[in-house]
């Protein structure tokens, strides 16, 4: 991933070009979801920030970050939703998720394994005429904690 200072950067531009600030409140959700290990909801984002941003201001910087594209939403199956840094910010990578306690893991795959992935999906949508322009893997299954 880039560094805060370029991250920051590059948000502010796309921001900007859209009329939209990059407040104290945005650059707070951008450094917690930097500083993450997969993607949080906005609980968890409330509880690692720091407290002097209102949820209610957490929610409209989540919305704000979101319309831009900065921000990449993962709905869980029973409805929560969970975000990270979009993959322009953050890099191409995987998640397991847990379907127990609802944690989210990001994965990387090697080189080898990701080739062999695209040449899946290429495969799959050569056969169904559909144009793909990316891909994610989501695995669920149980996490360590509660196997």
């Amino acid at each position: 991933m880039t560094t805060g200072s370029t991250i920051d950067r590059e948000i502010e531009a796309r921001l900007g070009s859209a009329g939209v600030r990059y407040t104290r409140a945005r650059r707070a959700v951008v450094g917690a979801l930097a500083r993450a290990d997969g993607p949080r909801s906005a609980s968890e984002l409330h509880e690692d920030m720091d407290q002097g941003v209102p949820l209610s201001s957490l929610y409209r910087s989540l919305s704000v970050l979101d319309d831009a594209g900065v921000l990449e939403p993962h709905n869980s199956l029973k409805g929560l939703t969970r975000y990270e840094l979009a993959e322009w910010l953050a890099g191409h990578h995987h998640h397991l998720v847990c379907l127990i306690c609802g944690t989210v893991e990001d994965i990387e795959l090697s080189a080898e394994m990701e080739s062999r992935l695209e040449k899946v999906v290429e495969t799959v949508t050569k056969q169904l005429s559909f144009d793909a322009t990316g891909h994610t893997l989501e695995v669920h299954g149980r996490c360590a904690r509660c196997v």
